[in-house]
């Protein structure tokens, strides 16, 4: 098992469905590793930086992938998700690239369906049965792995938020990137505490034009 690997980043390649590829050059030889969209904001811009990927590797039938994240506890996290029944690599990928390690975390402990439920292919079925069965152990995961518990009140009230997201879906951002540059401007407390849809929309444009 591969635990983790460090090198530098030899390439990114971001292909169809939202998938992107990393290619991790570590003592003269290229790891593919398929990552969050999310973690690109984490890689540095320079090649000849050093990076720690950590890593889950898949085997099935013939066929390997390696699987990379920025932490362990984003590794053990997904994990945890693909053990649910029907919760595939995609999915769960697309869980912690929607909604990040705190709040996704944190929604599957308190049972928030609808938050988990903004992940593309995350229908209220599914988002029960995840909350149903991880809800006991991620709780206890969670402070184990010391991980960073996400502020309730950060973010929009749920009227202002349906407003926001149907405002971008018609700008053309898709459903994770809203949610991804919510919880990002989120943690402005000027945002934060504004209760006008046009200062969380601006504030998000901003971001997602970054």
């Amino acid at each position: 098992m591969i635990s983790y690997l460090k090198g530098k980043v030899a390439n990114i390649n971001k292909n169809s469905g939202n998938r992107v590829t990393l290619i991790l050059e570590v003592n003269q030889i290229g790891y593919e590793l398929q990552i969050p969209r999310r973690l690109l904001q984490e890689l540095p811009a320079a090649s000849e930086e050093m990076v720690q990927i950590f890593s889950h590797l898949q085997i099935r039938e013939e066929q390997q992938v390696l699987y990379g994240f920025a932490s362990a506890a984003e590794r053990d996290l997904f994990r945890q998700l693909i053990s649910v029944s029907g919760i595939g690599t995609q999915l769960a990928i697309a869980l912690i690239d929607t909604l990040g390690l705190p709040t996704l975390v944190q929604a599957i402990v308190t049972g928030n369906i609808r938050t988990l439920s903004k992940t593309p292919g995350v229908g209220s079925k599914t988002a029960e049965r995840i909350a149903l069965e991880l809800k006991t152990k991620l709780a206890e995961w969670r402070q184990l792995a010391e991980v960073e518990t996400a502020p309730t009140s950060a973010m929009p009230a749920n009227a202002l938020q349906e407003d926001v997201e149907i405002t971008l879906l018609a700008l053309g951002y898709e459903n994770n990137e809203i949610m991804q540059a919510l919880n990002a401007i989120s943690q402005d407390p000027m945002v934060a505490k504004s209760s006008n849809v046009e200062d969380w929309i601006r504030s998000a444009i901003a971001w997602l034009s970054q």
